[in-house]
């Protein structure tokens, strides 16, 4: 598979990690209290992080030219806008577990943690085997169309992220108790160490992204197999999760057609990705950039429109307000793999 090809100092990863470890710890700090996020807090963080993930692509611009910072942003665009789906499945799994607001962030910032290591991974793995197998490339692309295809055509589902085959060896495994004690993930009781459900609802969102982070990865890598660029577009995207969950959760009825955009993201991904093993070849980055920036604006636009006159909790101070008890997002859940739009159609069982 021809790609981008630059060299990439050591000092330049560990640069990169570097800052990425101290922007989770500066967070980190900042919400170390455990307060509830409102709507103005998370909009400043998310703005914050959006405005470093742009501005990393203007350090490529300088440091390698157009082609390399503009497939940096086709990758963290599609990456940013699969994410979106995150939120939907992050609101449903609190509502489930009830999660108490003031201890969500925390669930997220792990969850966080475990995403960037689940991509770190898949990244590698796949950005190896589609340099070593050119037939990776259709297995991963025919994998997107599909992926795609079932977003698009799923109808609405209930959502039991208990059955969740992680979730429930976790709690064959570790000792748990069913009810919340503070922010803590694990407590003792009787002198017994014990799990507590807000580690049960970390388990949730970890499993979740586990598949999440199987699709976004392959749709980056319909885009480039350039490992750095791969990985910075993945984890500047996915460090603003957090806020944009509490952007978005109480606004997330208004997004009732935002999934039929995402799977013609996906499905160009994986046609993107099968056409370059062919004779047709790549598809030139703003072409891409064009189709990522037209879907996202289109989806969003129409359904924004549709239910322009909706007066449902689109605001309240409950970020999981509004989709309890199912999936009324215009999602399918599929569900026991993952509570998700992308749950590939899994049936629970």
């Amino acid at each position: 598979m021809n790609d981008l090809s630059f060299t990439v100092p050591l000092w330049v990863w560990a640069a990169v990690s570097l800052v990425i470890a101290v922007m989770l710890a500066v967070d980190l700090l900042a919400h170390r209290d455990n307060h509830v996020i409102g709507f103005k807090e998370a909009a400043v963080w998310s703005g914050v992080w959006i405005a470093i993930g742009l501005a990393f692509g203007l350090v490529l611009l300088a440091w390698q030219g157009g082609e390399v910072s503009s497939t940096y942003y086709a990758g963290y665009l599609i990456e940013k806008a699969l994410s979106i789906d995150n939120v939907f499945v992050f609101a449903l799994v609190f509502s489930f577990f009830a999660v108490p607001d003031a201890y969500q962030h925390k669930v997220l910032f792990w969850g966080v943690i475990g995403a960037l290591v689940f991509r770190l991974v898949f990244i590698f793995v796949g950005a190896e085997l589609l340099q070593l197998f050119f037939w990776t490339a259709y297995l991963f692309g025919a994998f997107l169309i599909w992926t795609g295809y079932k977003m698009a055509v799923s109808k609405d589902e209930e959502v039991h992220p208990d059955r969740n085959i992680v979730v429930r060896l976790v709690k064959k495994i570790v000792p748990t108790d069913p009810t919340f004690h503070g922010g803590r993930f694990f407590t003792k009781i009787n002198g017994r160490r014990v799990a507590t459900l807000l580690f049960v609802a970390l388990v949730a969102i970890e499993a979740t992204d586990l598949i999440f982070a199987v699709d976004s990865v392959a749709a980056i890598l319909a885009i480039t197999t350039n490992t750095f660029l791969v990985w910075t577009a993945n984890a500047f995207a996915v460090l603003g999760l957090r806020s944009l969950y509490f952007c978005l959760a109480g606004l997330l009825r208004r997004f009732a057609y935002l999934h039929y955009g995402l799977a013609v993201l996906l499905a160009f991904a994986g046609v993107k990705l099968i056409l370059s093993e062919t004779p047709v070849g790549k598809l030139p980055i703003p072409l891409t950039l064009g189709v990522i920036v037209v879907t996202i604006t289109v989806s969003i636009g129409w359904s924004l429109i549709a239910t322009r006159d909706d007066h449902g909790d689109h605001g309240g101070t409950t970020p999981g307000a509004g989709i309890a008890g199912g999936a009324e997002t215009g999602r399918a859940t599929g569900s026991g793999s993952a509570p998700s739009a992308r749950s590939h159609g899994t049936e629970p069982r």
